[in-house]
């Protein structure tokens, strides 16, 4: 039997326990087509054959970028980690700019693309990457070479002893793939994790999911090359779950009743746009039937686990169930057993609503340094708490240092920040990694994050944000004198901005716009609040689609040290300021 310790092995094992006529399915013009375990091992062979006739070593570095999952990604993965190589996944919608930084500092061989709009980007900076000799396309694009080109390099079987030769030499601790992430200095960091850091996180993250060995069924819908998505692709092929790719975000309603999965994985926000589109339905009701309705969701809202709140609470909630919430239900493709919720803060309401509406949604904690899982919630054995991220992982120790910050310790643990020493001695010291996040663990073992350690943020779709290169760059605008990026757990970056209302003053008497001197009555005022938006675009143009500031308040005063906005050495107080401006704060994200 396939001992399960580097990430070509996955597929092979479940080849031998649980071969699935629909290993892998996506939508190819309109129609689910299947990969089965052993055409996907025979079609990663291909790519092997094709990537060593091709002239790819060990050790070399090959990228992936897709604009969404797809089954081609997975056989690329296996094919390229066989040769030895390691595997550069890389988010589809940075910028030109990030893409020619990550393909230089990985030094990339090759790379394969989902489509024209990634293909376009990776034609516009090519030329900057002498260390680049091919790109491949998953999609039939006229202007590029498609992937099936090295499957037919692979055809001839006849260096298959070169591929298991190949395949013998890898160890489980060594460097499986680098991920990019954002880096508080403006350059992405990338994490090496190694094949036993990916493997044991998804060996060990199967026992928090409700799965049936063989038998369930899951939809993919998040980034794969993020590591939270991917690790988990690898726990489906390790319990023989059957993977269905989603064709996009805007198509997972569809799929989900197309393919009734009984396992998924989401954001916070895809939890929360779920939520508000629930509720906006919910509004139009009338009579009985929204009186119903909010009387179903109030008394969700309201839920504990493990029939906490009573049998009179019980006995209401099956006809909340039965009426309303069966619905929800339906939504989600009717036989959901668990949602894992991972990559930022869940709302506790959230939590408690969907839980209460038979929509089991279990939050989990991790980074990618961690590959990534960390702790997790499971509804069995008691190992669920509202408000928590859950318990470690096995073989995982969490422990808080004296300043609050979490420490992790296991086999899921990065080996390190590529060709950056100091970053890494930065965060891997004694033996742990350390985070950067504040919490504490109570006495049953559960773990809460509480706070940011630094003021880099996630939004609740998960992605990260680093507020002071946003904030740097729009101070560059002569009409912006101070700027505070929020947006930790919310769904998108929003800024309190202070004009330079000398510089307003001047540009108002200018061009006859009359703004008002009176700062308090200015920072209403629709033409400047209109001049500033102008700045925020020019600037945003920088940043990645995520990371764009989307609005903003302006502040009726002048930040100043005296009054407490900033420190001596003139930075902006980030917590102090938020609660100043408690109510523009809501403002932002349409809660007044």
């Amino acid at each position: 039997m396939t001992n399960v310790k580097r990430l070509f092995d996955f597929p092979y094992y479940q080849l031998e326990q649980y071969p699935q006529e629909k290993a892998l399915v996506s939508k190819v013009n309109g129609k689910w087509v299947a990969t089965s375990t052993q055409e996907y091992i025979d079609k990663a062979n291909a790519i092997s054959r094709g990537l060593i006739r091709l002239g790819v070593q060990p050790n070399d570095k090959v990228a992936i970028i897709s604009m969404t999952n797809r089954t081609e990604w997975n056989i690329c993965d296996i094919g390229i980690l066989q040769t030895g190589a390691q595997d550069v996944p890389i988010y589809p919608t940075i910028s030109e700019e990030d893409y020619e930084y990550v393909l230089n500092h990985s030094e990339s061989s090759y790379c394969f693309v989902s489509c024209s709009e990634v293909l376009e980007k990776i034609n516009n900076i090519k030329a900057n990457v002498p260390t680049l000799k091919g790109v491949y396309s998953f999609d039939e694009l006229g202007n590029c070479p498609n992937w099936n080109e090295v499957l037919k390099l692979g055809e001839d079987t006849t260096n298959q002893d070169q591929v298991k030769s190949r395949m013998d030499a890898v160890q489980e601790d060594d460097l499986a793939t680098l991920i990019y992430t954002s880096g508080t200095t403006g350059r992405p960091k990338g994490v090496m994790l190694s094949h036993k850091n990916i493997a044991s996180n998804a060996k060990h993250s199967k026992g928090r999911l409700p799965i049936v060995m063989g038998q369930s069924k899951s939809l993919s819908f998040l980034p794969v090359c993020h590591i939270y998505e991917r690790m988990l692709l690898y726990m489906y092929q390790y319990c023989g779950v059957s993977i269905h790719f989603a064709e996009s975000l805007e198509t997972i309603s569809d799929n989900l009743k197309e393919i009734h999965p009984e396992v998924m994985t989401a954001v916070p926000r895809l939890l929360e746009k779920v939520y508000d589109k629930i509720i906006a339905k919910g509004s139009d009701l009338t009579g009985v039937k929204k009186k119903l309705f909010f009387w179903a969701v109030e008394l969700g809202l309201q839920w504990e686990p493990y029939g906490k709140n009573g049998a009179w609470y019980e006995f209401k909630l099956k006809i909340a169930r039965k009426l309303i919430f069966s619905k929800w239900q339906e939504a989600l493709g009717g036989k959901l057993e668990a949602i894992a919720s991972g990559s930022a803060a869940l709302q506790p309401r959230l939590a408690r609503v969907f839980n209460a509406a038979g929509c089991p949604v279990m939050e989990g904690y991790g980074l990618t340094e961690t590959s990534p899982v960390v702790t997790v919630n499971d509804m069995r054995n008691g190992g669920f708490r509202i408000g928590t991220v859950g318990k470690a992982l096995p073989d995982t120790e969490v422990k808080i240092a004296e300043d609050g910050e979490i420490l992790i310790k296991g086999p899921q643990v990065m080996q390190g920040y590529y060709k950056d020493p100091e970053q890494t001695s930065e965060v891997l010291k004694n033996g742990y990694f350390h985070t950067g996040d504040i919490g504490e663990i109570d006495t049953d073992g559960f773990l809460k994050i509480t706070d940011r350690k630094k003021s880099m943020f996630k939004t609740s779709g998960g992605k990260y944000v680093a507020p002071q290169l946003l904030e740097n760059a729009m101070k560059q605008s002569p009409f912006i004198e101070q700027i505070l990026v929020v947006g930790d757990g919310e769904k998108m970056p929003a800024a309190l901005v202070q004009p330079n209302w000398d510089w307003v003053s001047d540009w108002s008497d200018r061009k006859g716009k009359d703004i008002s001197k009176n700062i308090k009555e200015a920072s209403k005022d629709e033409k400047l609040i209109k001049r500033i938006q102008k700045e925020v675009d020019k600037y945003n143009e920088h940043f990645g689609k995520w990371e764009k500031i989307k609005t903003f308040q302006l502040t009726p005063d002048i930040w100043s040290i005296t009054d407490g906005h900033l420190t001596p050495t003139m930075k902006a107080k980030r917590k102090v300021i938020k609660e100043m401006y408690k109510d523009l704060y809501e403002k932002l994200y349409d809660r007044i």
